[in-house]
């Protein structure tokens, strides 16, 4: 595509082709509902834009191939979706304690185990905690709409150059599927690789990229430098989004697309006499917990709604830090909630808190 006009577009070919055009390189993946459509979308447009697309034996594969290719300096990109993305974490450790740049998209499906192939958000531990082993950070996004899907899967690659870090990119089932008018940005040249990639040694020092640092000090050391990192993600990269949280006295608490269905059951609830607004954290991690503390100022109780048992809502007592109660509603198993049900919960949660 070389167009800049609207297009209607499924969520995943978005993805894949915002990606391209922010001058991806190479993808490396293996097929997993329900984010197919990115490979498949990917293997027919990446080559066509003189970059590489492998469909890797596994996704352990996979994610080394991503190690590999940003070793030497590539845009890389992978995707997969929840038992997939499990299969990653040993690669995705490696690559962060390396300081690598790359993007991966997770379109969470329903577990755990195999579970389903419906949409959830019970992924949440996994992206924002670091999932795999040791003490590091994954600069994770997640996006409520097709377009902010394409804008933030654009800006990745630049993020995770500029903190030479993975960035997730965290969705689900019903943002990979779902058609929606986009705005495409313009098509970026991949940069020149940088000066510490692996592109073969010319001259001065050699180029190593390393994750085993027998020694505990200097192991420590490389602890304490990336997580200088992760200080200044926090105070230059939390992304959120306020919703009628001006004088909310019931403020909701959810992202992706829990909060999109949310909003539409928040306006019919003000409708009906109820001061509730929404707040909606995009940046997962760094979680914006500041932004979050200053809407609920005014707050009686926050209730945070969730695709999953709750795992967001750990996240959302820490920042509140016991000033306001916080209750939890949420459907798992790939089950949406729905704006009615929503409403029902508003009705609830006020009028036993009011």
């Amino acid at each position: 595509m070389t167009t800049n006009a609207a297009k209607l577009m499924k969520g995943n070919e978005a993805i894949a082709e915002a990606a391209i055009r922010a001058g991806c390189q190479a993808y490396f993946g293996y097929p997993i509902t329900p984010q197919n459509e990115i490979p498949d979308y990917m293997a027919k447009w990446l080559p066509k834009a003189g970059g590489v697309f492998l469909q890797a034996e596994s996704e352990l594969a996979a994610i080394n191939m991503v190690y590999g290719a940003a070793g030497a300096g590539s845009r890389v990109m992978t995707s997969s979706s929840s038992p997939g993305i499990s299969l990653m974490q040993e690669g995705l450790s490696y690559i962060a304690c390396a300081e690598l740049p790359c993007v991966v998209i997770n379109m969470v499906r329903s577990g755990p185990g195999l579970g389903g192939i419906l949409p959830a958000q019970s992924d949440y531990f996994q992206a924002v905690k670091g999932g795999g082993h040791g003490d590091y950070k994954l600069l994770v996004l997640a996006p409520a709409t097709v377009q902010e899907a394409v804008d933030i899967t654009y800006a990745s690659f630049q993020l995770a150059e500029k903190y030479r870090n993975p960035v997730m990119i965290l969705g689900d089932g019903l943002l990979g599927q779902m058609m929606e008018s986009v705005t495409l940005p313009k098509v970026e040249s991949p940069p020149s690789p940088p000066d510490w990639a692996t592109t073969g040694r010319q001259k001065g020092k050699p180029r190593i990229i390393n994750s085993l640092y027998i020694e505990g000090d200097v192991m420590e050391k490389r602890n304490q430098h990336i997580f200088a990192k992760y200080a200044h993600m926090a105070e230059d990269e939390v992304r959120f989004e306020k919703y009628h949280t001006d004088g909310a006295r019931l403020l909701v608490a959810a992202y992706g697309s829990t909060a999109r269905i949310a909003k539409t059951a928040i306006d019919r609830a003000r409708a009906e006499g109820i001061p509730v607004g929404l707040f909606r954290p995009i940046s997962l991690y760094p979680f914006p917990n500041d932004a979050l503390r200053k809407a609920a100022a005014e707050a009686r109780v926050v209730l945070t709604l969730e695709m999953s048992m709750g795992q967001m809502v750990d996240d959302v007592r820490l920042s509140l830090e016991g000033r306001v109660p916080v209750v939890f509603y949420g459907r798992t198993g790939g089950v949406v909630p729905t704006p009615k049900e929503i409403l029902k919960e508003l009705h609830r949660v006020w009028e036993n808190r009011a």
